[in-house]
């Protein structure tokens, strides 16, 4: 079953990709051409793949573990909404997940 993600680029274009439910929303991105680096590879080391999710969708994320809370401290543009792209796992219950590209 697919599942639907849209991410928000810097210039306010929306674009929805079919994403794989299971797959990091890291995978997706990268998948579609989305500037996002992912560049350790989702060990938490860095912050290269921080997104901004709508706050009407970030209430149906499970919580940020304290290693993601702790490198997002170190992402320009943090905000109250803000994680890591490489620890959110897709499933259905996210079907329609908007993020935003800071």
């Amino acid at each position: 079953m697919a599942m639907n993600v849209r991410f928000v680029a810097r210039d306010g274009t929306i674009r929805t990709v079919v994403a794989v439910p299971g797959d990091r929303l890291l995978d997706a991105a990268q998948a579609d051409g989305q500037p996002l680096e992912g560049t350790c590879e989702g060990q938490l080391a860095c912050a290269t793949c921080h997104v901004i999710v709508d706050p009407d969708d970030f209430a149906r994320l499970p919580p940020a573990s304290e290693d993601e809370e702790d490198m997002l401290d170190l992402a320009p543009g943090a905000t109250r909404t803000s994680r890591l792209a490489c620890q959110i796992r897709l499933d259905e219950a996210l079907d329609g997940l908007t993020v935003q590209i800071p």
